[in-house]
């Protein structure tokens, strides 16, 4: 029977994981249904556009249209209109908008403008770029991840910045105290997601930031209940103690979260002790935290887990499908 897998996805780490695992089924399972969960909470509307980055990433990923080198934006783009508004003054100057993602950008705002919600307006913008897997935002609801930091002042004062500040402008130098989703206790599932996740032969958590990708995701309401019900493969995005990609680890920092493949698996939890985990793989240069894992009630598995091009990404994928039928035949 044809497998069916739900990926709850970030951006780069989630996109190139996806990719790999599109291209295993393709040749291995041609019928298998891929439906991939997307972070929203990155969010953010800049100069009157409404900009999903990690939606647009994984969509850029699948469709061919991504900057391989960086991981996110589009290929052989340009930025012309950032100049002009750089030119005329106009704030944030932070904010990488490029002239084809503009195109993106104006399109989805337009939409939206006009009373479609996200998941129909992403489905038509994947009319286009045609990813072979369904892809869904976790909610048609606004959900915005802001940043409480300390506010520079003598008493010791907080401020709340957007997600998207604190990561680019500020770099994630300053300590964050706290996460806030914004939104997220009022928001529902998009359409699609709980049926996607009660029909999954399982669910992966692949190497997307655990805090602000995965994490937003499983605080939209039900969606962590739906997901304890299904078999549950993750992947570590921490290898050797640092993040593969991007500051993870700040955002880890500020939960009281080790920066360590263990550190993660602990903070997802095993199914056994109410969390969400039947098994963990981690990179095998840190193949000494499979047992301190296993002690954890997690199967626990070292592979090759750095995606350097597609058929390393690919070859990723095949182990954590092993893995998930060894969990789901368990």
């Amino acid at each position: 029977m044809a497998r069916r897998v739900v990926v709850l996805s970030g951006g780069i780490g989630g996109a190139r994981f996806v990719r790999g695992l599109r291209e295993h089924l393709a040749e291995t399972d041609p019928a298998a249904e891929i439906t991939v969960v997307v972070n929203t909470g990155d969010d953010v509307t800049l100069f009157g556009l409404r900009i999903c980055p990690d939606l647009d990433t994984v969509m850029y990923t699948l469709g061919g249209g991504i900057h391989e080198d960086q991981g996110w934006g589009r290929t052989d783009e340009t930025f012309h209109v950032k100049e002009e508004l750089t030119a005329y003054g106009l704030q944030p100057d932070w904010f990488g908008l490029g002239d084809r993602d503009t195109a993106t950008h104006l399109v989805r705002t337009q939409m939206l403008d006009a009373g479609y919600p996200l998941s129909q307006v992403t489905e038509a913008l994947c009319a286009r770029w045609r990813p072979g897997v369904r892809l869904l935002p976790m909610s048609d609801d606004r959900v915005e991840t802001h940043v409480v930091i300390d506010d520079g002042t003598a008493d010791g004062g907080e401020r709340a910045v957007h997600f998207q500040e604190w990561w680019l402008r500020l770099r994630a130098a300053v300590p964050a105290r706290r996460f806030v989703s914004v939104g997220a206790e009022d928001a529902k599932p998009a359409p699609g997601v709980l049926e996607a996740i009660a029909a999954a032969d399982f669910v992966v958590l692949p190497p997307s930031n655990p805090v602000v990708s995965v994490g937003t995701i499983l605080g939209v309401p039900g969606v962590r209940d739906a997901i304890r019900e299904r078999p549950v493969v993750g992947v570590s995005p921490i290898v050797g103690g640092a993040p593969v990609r991007g500051m993870a680890d700040a955002c880890l920092t500020a939960i009281g979260v080790e920066t360590s493949a263990t550190g993660v698996a602990r903070h997802y939890g095993a199914r056994n002790d109410g969390g969400l985990l039947d098994a963990w793989i981690v990179d095998d240069t840190d193949i000494a935290a499979v047992a301190d894992i296993a002690a954890l009630n997690i199967t626990a598995r070292a592979v090759p887990a750095m995606m350097r091009d597609i058929p390393t990404a690919t070859a990723l994928a095949a182990s954590v499908l092993a893995l998930a039928d060894e969990v789901r035949s368990a």
